[in-house]
C-alpha cells in the first residue's frame, strides 16, 4: 500500500512576504557586481588565450547570476503591484471616511437650519398688543393671573396675558353690540327727523320752478349763476379768472358765447380745504396707520418713476368749456352754377389747468349743423389736433410756456411735453394770457387776461370761419369745380379754358419729395405744421403742377404755389421765367385776389388765376414749326397788347377790367 506524499507547491507570492526588501537590494547589487566581475574574467581568458573549460564555467556562474537577477526583478514588480494595489485600497477608505464627512457636514448645516428657523419663528401672539405685567397683576384675577406659577415660569406667564386678553376682548365686544344697538336708535331718528325736512323740499321746488319763467322773461337767470358761483369758488386762479373774463365778453360783447364748468366738486372741494385741516387729517390718518400697521415690515420706499410722472401731470378735476357759436352764407357762383352754404357751427374750448406745472391747455372739438364729411381733402382742416396751431404766429402748442417745467420734467425723465398733448390738450400762450398766467415778466392776471379775452376770440371765430369756408371750398375743388363768388368774377376774363382736374391733400414728406419745391424749402418758407395739396391744370395736353402750402394762419398768410408745366418737355419756375412770373401772379398780387374782407375767397381765387395764366401762356407761346401767330392746338382768344416783352420774353399775364385785355406789369 502507497503511502501519499505531501506535494509542497513554490509560491514566490509567499515567499515574497518573508523576504527583506533591503536585503534583496543588496542581493542586486552583489550579484551585480559578480556579474561584472565574471564578465571581466571571461574577457582577459579569451584574450589570454585559456582553455574554454574555464570559460564554460563561468558562463555558468554568468548564467546562475542572471537567473538571480530575473527573479529579482519578478519580485520587484511584484512588490511594486502590491503596494499599488494596497494605496488603492487606502485611498478608497479614504474616499469613504470623506463621503461620511460630507454627510455628516450636510446633516449638521441642515440641523443648524432647523434651529435657526425654530429660533426665529414668530407667534402669532408677538403681533398682539397685551397689557404690561404690572397692570396685568393688577387688574387680572388670580384665577387668570395665579402669581405663584406665573412669576418665576415666563411661558405660563404668557398664556395667562392671553387668557386675560381674551377676557377683555370678550367684555369689549359686548359693549360694542351695546354700542351699535344705540347707534341704530340714533339713527332711526335721524331718518324720522330727515323725512320730516324732506316733504318740505317738493314745496320749495315748486316755489322755484314758479319763479324760473319770471327769470327767464328779465334775462336774469339767479339760480343757475348761483350754482356757477358756487362751484367756481373751488375753481384754482388761473381758470378762475378765465371764467371772469369770458363771461365778461361775452356778456358786454358777443351773446352767443357761453362758459359752463365740468368736473368733480366734492375732490375740488377736498384740494381747496385749508392746509391745516388737511395736516390733522393726514397726521391722524398717519396715526391709525402707523397702530395698524405695528411690527409689521414696511411698505417699499418710493414710488414708481411712471407714478411720479402722473402726479405731476395731474389736472385740476374742475375744467372750463367756453362755447363759441358761428353761422352764416357763403355764395359761390361758377358760370351758371350758384352754390349757397349756410353754416351753424359751434366750436368747444375746454381749458385745464395742471396744478404741479402751473399752466393751462386747451382741447377742442367742433360741432356743426350741417354734414361736412364729403370733402377728402378737407380731412385735416378741422382736426381738433391742428384747428389751433399758430392762432399766434410761431404758437404751436407742443411745449410748455413755463421754464420752470424743464427741470421737473427732468426729475422724473420726460424728454418733451409734446408727448403727452393729446392727452392733457395744448398749451398755447395764448391760453396762458387768458388765464392771466405770464413766465416771461411780472403782470396783473386780471388786466393780463382782458387784454387778450377779445383778440383771441375774434382770432378763434375768424380760424374756425376760415375752416369751414375752406371745408366747402375743397368739395367744389374736388369735383374739379373752381367756385367763385360773384364779388371776384371781374378778376377773370368771362372765359377760361384751362380748367382742373385734380384737386388732392398730401403729406409733409411727400411734398419734399418733390423736385420743383426745393428751392421753397430751401427758402425755410414751410413747415411741418402746413398743409400740403396737390392741383393739376390741364388744357389739351398741357398739364400745369401745382404744389400749394396752406399756413394754418390762413387767410392772413396767403398760400404758396410751386409750379411745374409737363408739354414738350418738363419746365419749372427755377427754369423759365414765364412760369416763374406765373408763381409771382398767384403769390404776389394778394390785394387783387383777396376778394371782400375777411378774404374766405383768396384760395380759389387764386387757382382761377393760375388757369387764366396757363391760358395766356398756351396761346400766346411762339410757333416753332411753321412760324406762325400762335400754337394750332390752342388757338388765340385772349385780347394781348403786346405776346412778348424784354429779353427773356415773359408773357402778358396781368388782366384789366372792364376793357377785357392782357398787359404786362
Amino acid at each position: 500500500m502507497c503511502v501519499p506524499q505531501e506535494v509542497r507547491v513554490y509560491n514566490e507570492e509567499v515567499e515574497l512576504e518573508d523576504r527583506d526588501p533591503q536585503q534583496d537590494y543588496m542581493l542586486y547589487k552583489d550579484t551585480c557586481a559578480d556579474l561584472a566581475k565574471l564578465m571581466a574574467e571571461i574577457q582577459e581568458l579569451k584574450s589570454s588565450g585559456a582553455k574554454s573549460v574555464e570559460i564554460e564555467e563561468r558562463h555558468r556562474q554568468c548564467s546562475v547570476h542572471f537567473i538571480t537577477l530575473k527573479k529579482l526583478n519578478r519580485l520587484a514588480h511584484m512588490r511594486l503591484k502590491k503596494g499599488r494595489d494596497q494605496t488603492h485600497e487606502a485611498k478608497q477608505r479614504v474616499d469613504v471616511l470623506h463621503l461620511q464627512l460630507q454627510n455628516l457636514l450636510y446633516e449638521v448645516m441642515h440641523l443648524q437650519k432647523e434651529i435657526s428657523k425654530c429660533l426665529e419663528f414668530k407667534s402669532q401672539h408677538e403681533e398682539i398688543e397685551l397689557v404690561s405685567e404690572e397692570e396685568f397683576f393688577q387688574e387680572a384675577p388670580a384665577e387668570i393671573s395665579r402669581p405663584h406659577v406665573t412669576r418665576d415660569d415666563n411661558h405660563q406667564l404668557t398664556l395667562a396675558r392671553l387668557d386675560w386678553e381674551l377676557e377683555q376682548r370678550k367684555r369689549l365686544a359686548e359693549q360694542y353690540k351695546m354700542s351699535l344697538a344705540r347707534k341704530e336708535k340714533i339713527q332711526k331718528a335721524i331718518e324720522q327727523k330727515r323725512e320730516y325736512l324732506s316733504s318740505l323740499q317738493p314745496g320749495l321746488q315748486n316755489i322755484m320752478q314758479a319763479s324760473l319763467p319770471v327769470q327767464e322773461y328779465l334775462s336774469m337767470p339767479f339760480e343757475q349763476m348761483q350754482k356757477q358761483a358756487e362751484v367756481a369758488r373751488h375753481l384754482p386762479p388761473p381758470l378762475y379768472v378765465l371764467l371772469v373774463q369770458a363771461a365778461a365778453y361775452g356778456q358786454a360783447c358777443d351773446k352767443t358765447l357761453s362758459v359752463n364748468i365740468s368736473g368733480d366738486v366734492d375732490e375740488a372741494k377736498a384740494l381747496s380745504r385749508r392746509p391745516e385741516d388737511s395736516q390733522e387729517d393726514e397726521s391722524d390718518s398717519d396715526a391709525e396707520e402707523e397702530q395698524q400697521n405695528t411690527k409689521r415690515r414696511r411698505a417699499t420706499v418710493g414710488v414708481q418713476l411712471e407714478d411720479k410722472r402722473k402726479a405731476m401731470l395731474r389736472r385740476h378735476p374742475l375744467s372750463l368749456c367756453v362755447d363759441l357759436k358761428c353761422k352764416g352764407v357763403i355764395y359761390f357762383e361758377n358760370v351758371n352754377i350758384l352754390i349757397n352754404f349756410l353754416f351753424i357751427f359751434v366750436l368747444h374750448l375746454f381749458f385745464y389747468y395742471l396744478m404741479n406745472l402751473n399752466i393751462l391747455t386747451v382741447k377742442t372739438k367742433v360741432s356743426t349743423a350741417t354734414d361736412l364729411s364729403g370733402a377728402v381733402s378737407a380731412g385735416e382742416l378741422l382736426n381738433s389736433e391742428s384747428l389751433l396751431n399758430c392762432l399766434y404766429a410761431s404758437d404751436h402748442g407742443k411745449e410748455t410756456p413755463n421754464p420752470a417745467n424743464r427741470y421737473q420734467f427732468d426729475k422724473v425723465g420726460i424728454t418733451t411735453f409734446a408727448d403727452y398733448v393729446s392727452d392733457l390738450g395744448h398749451p398755447y400762450v395764448w391760453v396762458q394770457k387768458l388765464g392771466g398766467l405770464q413766465f416771461s415778466s411780472d403782470g396783473a392776471q386780471v388786466a393780463l387776461s382782458a387784454s387778450h379775452m377779445e383778440k383771441t376770440m375774434k382770432l378763434l371765430r375768424g380760424r374756425l370761419q376760415a375752416r369751414l369756408a375752406l371745408h366747402k371750398q375743397f368739395s367744389s375743388l374736388e369735383h374739379s369745380i373752381i367756385p367763385v363768388s360773384s364779388e371776384c368774377q371781374h378778376l377773370f376774363p368771362a372765359k377760361v379754358v384751362s380748367g382742373l382736374t385734380r384737386w388732392t391733400m398730401m403729406s409733409y414728406q411727400e411734398f419734399t419729395e418733390l423736385g420743383f419745391v426745393q428751392h421753397v424749402l430751401k427758402a425755410g418758407l414751410v413747415c411741418e405744421t402746413d398743409l400740403f395739396f396737390m392741383a393739376v391744370v390741364e388744357r389739351g395736353t398741357a398739364r400745369l403742377l401745382a404744389a400749394v402750402v396752406l399756413n394754418p394762419r390762413y387767410p392772413e398768410v396767403m398760400p404758396l404755389f410751386s409750379l411745374s408745366l409737363h408739354w414738350k418737355g418738363e419746365r419749372s419756375g427755377r427754369t423759365e421765367d414765364n412760369l416763374r412770373a406765373m408763381e409771382s401772379e398767384v403769390n404776389v398780387f394778394r390785394a387783387e385776389l383777396q376778394g371782400p374782407r375777411p378774404g374766405l375767397q383768396l384760395l380759389t381765387n387764386q387757382i382761377q388765376r393760375l388757369c387764366v395764366c396757363l391760358d395766356v401762356y398756351l396761346e400766346t407761346e411762339s410757333q416753332v414749326c411753321d412760324g406762325s401767330e400762335g400754337p394750332r392746338e390752342f388757338p388765340r382768344e385772349k385780347m394781348c397788347l403786346r405776346t412778348a416783352r424784354g429779353p427773356s420774353r415773359l408773357k402778358p399775364f396781368k388782366y384789366n377790367h372792364p376793357q377785357g385785355f392782357f398787359s404786362h406789369r
